[in-house]
């Protein structure tokens, strides 16, 4: 069956953006070929339309893969192989993930992969940006259920003046390196790396970016209604109500107690009591409505909005401290006998020893 293609192209700052679905990778329920001048990056949705008994998470993965072709080379050294991912493609990877993941609505759990590859690198544009408006237009095309589309930007900050994603070239005389993402109207993802800037300069850097990636959501939008995929017919579960309210009556006065416990083994063993209690007395014989893992999975509803509760009231976090107040630290160094060098970083009841 051909498929009609749709392609859409617009400005950004100096660079043009290009959105194309329809001729590549057809059997995705998103497929966009995105392109930032001549690096150019294919994006791949797939998702379930059933979800796995019991799961109670939403299992999204994010995978970004840089390919050697795309900048016309042959991999070499050692390892000939593009196997294990690299750091940067990891590091983008959780760029792309961190806006996206809350714009998908509460309660669905069905499995979506994405997958962004380069397949085509201009040496003087990073491909993140591309990759995740690609990411925003493949999600907003393929009918899942997606409260987006977002838009992202990177911004550099040259000679008292903002600059809107900067190139390599131009990132080396930049004091600044953001990168900022969100919908029209809140920012969702903030990274960067700066010289020392004042507040008053970073928060200007968030706002002009959140500015500029405007015209981009509405030019994704636009792309998605000219395609126009039926969107799923997913609806929300229905929250058990009446058990939220058993297991809060019952035992959320032990909960909040057990989450003042300073020490987080015996925390987590008194938690596991309590909701061991909680299965056995609202899931424990065969004329109970509930099964256990639906009280077990109401339990960690309330044990979520206890913690949230107890921080929004500013009360002592879990392990006693103020919101002020760091974990206590203590480093050990030449731990280890035959090493050139090792040491022990103890962070509370976190440690790492670094060889």
């Amino acid at each position: 069956m051909e498929m009609k293609i749709v392609k859409k192209s617009f400005a950004m700052g100096k660079h043009t953006i290009t959105l194309e679905t329809g001729r590549i990778a057809r059997q995705a329920h998103g497929a966009v070929l995105a392109s930032m001048d001549d690096t150019q990056v294919l994006v791949t949705v797939v998702a379930s339309k059933k979800t796995q008994p019991g799961q109670d998470f939403f299992p999204l993965s994010v995978d970004y893969v840089e390919k050697t072709y795309a900048a016309g080379k042959i991999p070499g050294g050692f390892l000939k192989r593009e196997a294990r991912a690299t750091e940067k493609e990891t590091l983008t990877c959780r760029l792309i993930d961190r806006p996206i993941r809350p714009l998908f609505p509460a309660g669905f759990v069905n499995e979506v992969q994405v997958i962004i590859t380069v397949i085509s690198a201009n040496s003087e544009v990073d491909p993140d940006i591309i990759s995740m408006l690609g990411v925003s237009a493949a999600l907003s095309i393929s009918g899942v259920p997606f409260n987006g589309p977002i838009g992202g930007a990177r911004v550099g900050y040259t000679e008292g003046e903002y600059t809107l994603n900067p190139t390599y070239s131009d990132l080396k005389k930049s004091d600044l390196d953001m990168v900022v993402a969100g919908t029209n109207e809140a920012v969702l993802m903030v990274e960067s790396e700066a010289s020392e800037l004042s507040e008053e300069i970073m928060l200007g850097a968030v706002m002009y970016a959140h500015e500029q990636y405007q015209a981009v959501i509405a030019n994704i939008a636009a792309f998605a209604a000219e395609v126009g995929t039926e969107q799923w017919d997913w609806q929300a579960p229905e929250t058990n109500e009446a058990l939220l309210d058993d297991i809060q009556s019952q035992f959320g006065t032990q909960i909040n107690d057990a989450y003042q416990i300073k020490e987080k083994m015996d925390r987590y063993a008194k938690v596991d009591e309590i909701k061991t209690a909680a299965i056995e007395a609202l899931a424990g014989n065969n004329e109970a409505e509930n099964s256990a893992d639906e009280v077990s999975k109401y339990f960690k509803k309330i044990e979520k909005s206890t913690v949230r509760e107890r921080i929004l009231s500013n009360e002592p976090r879990i392990d006693g401290r103020d919101n002020e107040t760091v974990r206590e630290l203590a480093i050990e160094t030449s731990v280890l006998a035959n090493t050139h060098g090792s040491a022990l970083f103890t962070r509370g009841e976190t440690q790492a020893m670094v060889v």
